[in-house]
């Protein structure tokens, strides 16, 4: 048996500058992120027999792989060379689809390296980051960008280029333990109850990318700004970065935004959040936002009855946790 732990995500700035269809043709793309305190766990077992049983929010039992019509699980079966006689469950802290925090992808880290583990095959993060991303992009047709996975694997607060030749140069962010906690202290998350598929809303926004132009290249510098305010520890400068990417963002195609989450974002404004933004896509799952600390039960009450979620950034990627033959 083997059980891995990977981390989901939030992201600061440069979100959709990781498209394919904006960073091959744009002179690359870049995306400020953190992996938080919140995971998908996957235990990968022998079975006695031949099948293959995996258990997710559903359990399916196939005596071929091709029959799995979890693609992810599929994808990553074939990847790491196993057809047959195993049982997967995975196991994530939050609702593990269509909350913004990268879960898909995380899960396919996740997946990755346990399967590659039980195999005897240790990754290193961007072998696991990058191979998920062929999975995900390349095998089983998304649209989606490359953020998610790399800072599954990779874990911390990270910046990310993106590059015109689909290569990702990683450069941590070197924040010590207290630095961490400081800016985890000025972190919520608030469930909006809504959950919906990235898909949609990324293939509207990636068939923009022209349109789009101008507020993709901003958001390219901000991801940059944001590395910078993060080096400086200015969280208030950070919530800044947030608020202007937001409000950016929200332009690039219908769906992101809409008068519920406007409301929302403007009562945590009033209420003393120096920025936030829709996690993810938009159009629902977690709303982030950046505060001063004291003014957090301030900021929930204005929010009520949503439910808060507070955060603390995580140093470590996914990680193998428990082995035993």
């Amino acid at each position: 048996m083997i059980i891995t732990r990977t981390p989901l995500r939030i992201s600061f700035a440069g979100g959709g500058t990781d498209l394919p269809s904006f960073y091959r043709d744009h002179g690359g793309g870049a995306v400020t992120s953190a992996a938080i305190d919140r995971f998908i766990h996957v235990l990968v077992n022998d079975k006695f027999d031949r099948s293959i049983r995996v258990a997710y929010s559903r359990t399916e039992n196939v005596e071929r792989l091709e029959d799995l019509q979890h693609g992810l699980v599929r994808e990553a079966m074939r990847a790491a060379g196993l057809r047959e006689a195993l049982e997967i469950h995975t196991i994530a802290d939050i609702p593990s689809e269509g909350t913004g925090l990268g879960s898909s992808s995380t899960l396919t880290v996740g997946l990755l390296n346990a399967l590659y583990g039980y195999r005897g095959v240790l990754k290193d993060p961007a072998e696991l980051a990058e191979e998920a991303c062929q999975i995900e992009i390349d095998r089983l047709g998304g649209t989606l960008g490359k953020q998610d996975q790399y800072i599954a694997a990779f874990g911390g607060v990270q910046h990310f280029a993106f590059h015109a030749d689909d290569s990702v140069r990683v450069s941590p962010i070197p924040l010590a333990a207290g630095d961490r906690d400081a800016l985890s202290d000025r972190l919520s998350l608030f469930y909006t109850g809504v959950t919906r598929r990235a898909e949609g809303i990324l293939k509207q926004q990636s068939s923009r990318t022209s349109e789009n132009r101008d507020a993709l290249l901003r958001l390219r510098d901000l991801a940059d700004s944001a590395r910078s305010l993060l080096l400086a520890r200015d969280w208030p400068g950070l919530g800044a970065v947030l608020d202007e990417g937001w409000q950016l963002k929200r332009g690039l195609t219908t769906g992101i935004s809409n008068d519920a989450i406007d409301r929302l974002y403007a009562s945590a404004k009033d209420a003393g959040a120096w920025g936030g933004k829709i996690t993810g896509a938009g159009g629902g799952g977690f709303l982030l936002l950046l505060h001063p600390p004291e003014r957090s039960r301030q900021i929930a009450d204005a929010l009520s009855p949503m439910q808060r979620l507070p955060v603390r950034i995580t140093p470590e990627g996914s990680r193998i946790l428990f082995v035993s033959r």
